[in-house]
């Protein structure tokens, strides 16, 4: 079977405006859902990387196991470009539905396989080694998620929401931080000291039965038009990720260029900050954990709200105004943190993720409509996911490392503030969007990035 031909498309649904909006909602279903799961599994490993993982793979324990526990959190990033480039040609090449079949089914298998892995207590160093590999397994499977979510829900729709259909994929992203703060708080409570001994393993192989749910709900949605469009006139012989590196080089390094600020904040809030206020402002780890609990439940609503925000005054405008935002935040935070009150910690935390929200639910569009169809996936997730290199995956250690340095919680809201204005310098260059990435219909009208 032609690999364009996909037996879930649905060609009425093009003709008949009550069948298309059905494969719209179907398309952003399956995308929030599969990405919610996705992000579950990346972030149970970031927290028990900073609360478990320390004792258990690492058997000198103490900063030094600290250190490397936060290493393999940036294995997993550096897994991610080639993620990126691995699922990006594919998904130009055969489409975006069976890629992201195969990055929930590669994601899913990594997480489950950790929660069966033996400790240093039982087969030594070597355990550490397997996790690292399990943990590059998840890296590769996140990188190949993000720019098939986000275009099969943004190319399912045709009119002038393409901003906020992109937005949908990334709540996944909260969503997924949510489930895992809540499966842990639970498996803390109610393990007790069994936590450490076996019941830590509860989170991952729960993945599992996830795993089923999201391949049902993606094994059910059809083929994009925009793919399917696309590839009427493409020479099958070209490759479509050496295409992109080749002609859309500069999008793809600004569009990575972008992202320091919105992913080094993040992953500092929610491995580092935990870690921080739970140890050194002595606020507890449930505390910690529920403050994330709290403003990542926020930012499933102002993901959205964020990509309906850049539809109506555009990506770039929006993500230039949160990044200056992010920049002139980060020492409030720290201060709101070091306060130990607890009604300014979780302010501080809610209003940092709010703005991370700003950025996260207007980039999805500003990144991926920079790119022309034919070579969308490749391009989008290289750009994406080349940020993961040098934001999101240092992020934690870099943190570590300057609060163990300074002693200061200020020297790590220095650093969040000049990755911030990174995306803002980046964001001004990447400028207007080019109309030939949108389909037919829409070039005239649209409002991209200004």
């Amino acid at each position: 079977m032609n690999p364009i031909q996909s037996p879930g498309l649905h060609e009425d649904a093009i003709e008949d405006p009550s069948a298309s909006k059905r494969v719209q909602r179907r398309a952003a279903i399956a995308s929030v859902i599969g990405t919610t799961i996705e992000w579950y599994d990346f972030f149970i490993y970031g927290t028990a990387a900073a609360l478990i993982f320390p004792t258990l793979f690492f058997s000198h324990g103490g900063s030094d196991g600290l250190m490397e526990s936060f290493a393999t959190i940036f294995v997993g990033f550096l897994a991610r470009p080639l993620g990126g480039a691995l699922f990006g040609h594919m998904g130009d090449r055969v489409g975006r539905k069976s890629t992201l079949v195969a990055t929930l089914t590669l994601m899913g298998v990594a997480t489950v396989l950790v929660g069966f892995l033996p400790t240093a207590q039982a087969i030594g160093p070597a355990a550490g080694w397997l996790l690292i590999g399990l943990r590059f397994l998840q890296g590769i499977g996140v990188g190949g998620e993000w720019g098939g979510a986000v275009l099969l829900s943004m190319e399912s729709h045709n009119g002038k929401r393409r901003g906020f259909m992109a937005s949908l994929p990334n709540v996944g992203v909260p969503l997924g931080l949510v489930i895992s703060v809540l499966v842990w708080s639970a498996c803390s409570h109610l393990s007790g000291s069994a936590l450490l001994e076996h019941d830590w393993r509860i989170p991952f192989l729960a993945s599992g039965v996830l795993l089923i749910f999201g391949l049902i709900i993606r094994f059910g949605v059809p083929e994009t038009r925009d793919f399917i469009e696309a590839n009427k006139s493409v020479d099958r012989k070209k490759s479509p990720l050496g295409e992109a590196i080749r002609t859309e080089w500069r999008a793809i390094l600004l569009s990575a260029l972008i992202r320091p600020g919105e992913q080094a904040a993040f992953y500092t809030l929610t491995t580092f900050a935990v870690l921080y206020g739970s140890k050194h402002l002595a606020l507890g780890r449930d505390f910690m954990l529920n403050a994330v609990l709290i403003a990542a439940v926020v930012a499933c609503f102002a993901l959205p709200f964020f990509g309906y925000v850049a539809d109506r005054i555009g990506r770039r405008r929006t993500y230039m105004s949160a990044a200056i935002c992010m920049m002139l935040f980060a020492f409030p935070y720290f201060a709101m943190l070091d306060s130990r009150l607890p009604i300014a910690v979780i302010g501080g935390t809610v209003v940092l993720m709010v703005i991370h929200a700003a950025l996260y639910g207007s980039q999805a569009a500003y990144i991926a409509e920079s790119f022309p169809a034919r070579i969308r996936y490749s391009g989008a997730s290289l750009g994406y996911q080349g940020a993961s290199i040098i934001a999101g995956g240092p992020a934690p250690l870099i943190s570590l490392w300057l609060f163990q340095t300074f002693h200061s919680g200020y020297a790590v809201a220095a650093y969040l503030a000049v990755m911030s204005l990174v995306s803002v310098c980046a964001s001004f260059f990447l400028g207007r969007s080019k109309t030939a990435a949108l389909p037919a219909g829409m070039q005239a009208s649209a409002q991209v990035n200004s």
